[in-house]
Order: C-alpha cells, then structure tokens, then sequence
C-alpha cells in the first residue's frame, strides 16, 4: 500500500526504513528538508493515491494540532489520519471528532521501540474502529516484531494511546527500581563490582528485562555513571498516567513514586530537603550541612 508519513526524526525516519522493506510506498515530509521526500504537506498529499492513508509522527500538542489542521484542509473523505505520536487520549478523540465531521477516519496509535525499532519492530497499540484500522493494518505489520504478538487493537479512538500511557507509566517504575538498586549497591562497600552484578541478573532472575540489558549496555559504557549528571525528564505520560488513576480511583503508589523521583532530580539544592533538615535539627539537634 502506499502510506505518507509526517515526521522523519529519530523514530519517524526509521519507521519509513522498515515499512519500506516490507515492501511498501513511503513518501514522507519532514521540515528538514535533507530528510524529506516532498517539499510541503501539500505536495505529500498530492502524491498520494486516493483514499490515502497520513501518519503523523510529530511531537504531541501544538505540533500535532497543527497538522492534523492543515491535513483536515487537504484530504478528503474517505482519506484516514494516523497519530503515531505520544498524544493524550483526550485529544484522539477531539481529532477524530474534527476529521469525522469531513468524513475522514482517525486511528491513534501508540508505538513502543526507540531507536532499536528498525530492526526489532515496534510495539504498537492502535484504537479506532475495525473499518479504519483494517485500512492500515498492513503498515501495522510491517512495523511489529515478528511473530504473534507486539501488536493489539486496543480499542475505540483514544484506546490505543491511553495504553501506551499506561505502558509507559510502568516503564517509570521500572527503571525507578532498576536505579534505587543499583544506587544501593554501589553505596555499600562490601559489593565490589555493581556492575556484574547487574549483569548476573541478565539470566534465570525473575527480574531480567530488555530494561535490564540496557542497563548493563550502560555500565559497560560507563561503569560508575560519572559522566552522567542525575537528571531525567518526563514526556508527559507518566503525568497523565497518574492524572488518570486520581480520575479513576485506582492507587498507583510506585508509578506516582517513580514521577516525583524525576521532579527532584531536577532540583540542585532540594527546597524540601531543607525542610527537613531545618525540622530533624529543632526537634532532635541534628547536625545540618550548611552553604
């Protein structure tokens, strides 16, 4: 089939890669234009056989926004836009409402792979209904793992990124864990190499994962982290993961624990740290490290 792909970055341009060796038409725009197949988002659609398939893979908010405008204005009905990006489900389903009045389709799809997705495949999850999602199927299983899974139809519009959100809420905790263990271990003296330690756990634990692989690809990059400086953003997601479970009423202490780890990551000199201090001194005369 022949697909037009909007976004050429780090994911965007190693999508069009591996759709394109399963044998499928991929035109693609990107503002870069070293990058890009066509000069404009007009000149992609005209390219494009009717009904077209448009997959934006720009960052979530205004950038999407944005071109799902300017597409609305170029496409017609019958034409399907796909948001592969890392958008709020909320907003699927505002997009799907704005498309359908003119008769286009909406599918959103949360994709999972990074940069190993070229040659690993990328976990997709995908929402809408069955007519539209039937009509991009076959770009769904060019860019999934093979075998039977890493692919689900999640549900109706919103569904396939309110999964992804979920995913990547998890993913926080993981990694969180990962670090609290591993910060332990290099702490105390009696454990003389962290590292392989770590990579003992590759085999026959209960907690081996890719995330662990990657963490020992770390450390063997850098065994102590020294040239790292602890400090790690958030997407969004895991924000809006934990927005959720507050709606919905389900505790998520570990994922919410994992956030909040991140906020203080970013803080030099903690401001409730000094809290703290100034308290554990008045009520026990513990000592305080002054600036």
């Amino acid at each position: 089939m022949e697909l037009g792909l909007v976004g050429l970055g780090k994911m965007g341009g190693n999508m069009r890669e591996r759709i394109r060796r399963a044998g499928h038409t991929v035109i693609g725009y990107d503002r870069n234009p070293d990058v890009s197949d066509v000069q404009s988002l007009e000149e992609l659609v005209s390219k494009l056989k009717g009904p077209r398939v448009l997959w934006v893979m720009v960052p979530a908010g205004a950038a999407t926004q944005a071109t799902i405008d300017e597409l609305a204005a170029l496409l017609e009905p019958g034409d399907i836009v796909v948001d592969g990006g890392n958008s709020r489900w909320t907003d699927d389903e505002k997009h799907a409402v704005e498309l359908g009045l003119k008769g286009i389709g909406f599918v959103d799809c949360g994709v999972s792979g990074g940069i190993w997705g070229l040659e690993n495949g990328y976990a997709l999850m995908y929402g809408g209904s069955a007519e539209n999602v039937a009509k991009v199927q076959p770009v769904f299983d060019a860019l999934k793992p093979e075998g039977d899974f890493g692919s689900v139809h999640a549900g109706k519009v919103g569904a396939g990124h309110f999964a992804k959100m979920v995913h990547n809420g998890i993913e926080y905790a993981m990694m969180q864990a990962y670090a609290e263990g591993w910060e332990l271990l290099e702490a105390v003296q009696s454990v003389t190499d962290v590292r392989e330690v770590f990579r003992s756990w590759q085999e026959g634990t209960v907690i081996r994962s890719w995330l662990l692989d990657l963490a020992v690809n770390a450390l063997d990059d850098d065994e102590h982290l020294d040239h790292l400086k602890g400090y790690a953003e958030d997407s969004g997601e895991g924000r809006w993961t934990v927005e959720a479970a507050i709606d919905n009423a389900v505790p998520l202490p570990a994922i919410t624990a994992s956030l909040f780890a991140r906020f203080a990551s970013r803080q030099d000199d903690s401001p409730q740290m000094k809290m703290i201090a100034a308290l554990r001194n008045q009520f026990g005369g513990h000592a305080v490290e002054k600036n």
